[in-house]
């Protein structure tokens, strides 16, 4: 598998982001973060779209990926997405973004998609704090208490395991969860958390 992840939307790679795959190559657009957020449901579509997109310039194919359709169907999702070439993940509340991909099987058929290497995992924010071992990195910016979906009331702190270290976006950047993201680095010192800290336009490419 790919990696593609950024502090904030498309960061400042793009060009190579348009390399990791052929042209054409089917990405479905993931926005469960956004289930439980201030942002107006009016506009949540809007910038959905205006992602998608950008995928379509980018000279790809995209749609809408929204894993509530799959809860409790993980062979169905398991089918959906070995049709695609990719995923972009958008952020938002990583908390609502983990309970999502455990009802719907995700992060199960995630490791099986770990060993294809035409997949590409892209996205940002809570798109990239997703794939630490642990959520413990970003609760002063995330709330863990939010419960969108009836049959999940337990917050989910593992997460999908890629990496052993936490990845904090917006650090020192002009984003409303600067200052948020500036007390998670310093729970992480206090505690020797390792972790590596992300400015808005920053990219963490893995093209193996």
């Amino acid at each position: 598998m790919k990696f593609y992840l950024s502090s904030f939307g498309f960061g400042r790679d793009t060009g190579k982001l348009k390399n990791m795959l052929p042209p054409g190559s089917r990405f479905g657009h993931v926005n469960n973060s956004q289930d439980v957020t201030d942002i107006s449901k009016k506009i949540i579509p809007k910038l959905q779209q205006e992602e998608i997109d950008q995928l379509i310039r980018l000279g790809f194919k995209a749609e809408p990926l929204d894993l509530r359709d799959y809860f409790g169907e993980e062979n169905k999702l398991r089918e959906k997405l070995f049709q695609l070439n990719g995923v972009w993940v958008s952020g938002g509340n990583t908390f609502v973004l983990r309970q999502a991909m455990k009802l719907s099987g995700f992060d199960i058929i995630f490791n099986e998609l770990r060993s294809r290497r035409d997949f590409l995992y892209a996205g940002y924010s809570a798109g990239i704090c997703v794939l630490c071992d642990s959520l413990k990195y970003i609760q002063n910016v995330d709330n863990p208490g939010f419960f969108p979906y009836t049959s999940s009331k337990q917050t989910i702190w593992e997460g999908l395991q890629v990496f052993n270290y936490g990845l904090l976006p917006h650090y020192d950047s002009d984003h409303h969860e600067s200052e948020a993201v500036g007390k998670d680095i310093q729970d992480c010192i206090n505690n020797k958390w390792l972790f590596k800290a992300l400015r808005d336009g920053d990219v963490i490419i893995i093209d193996e």
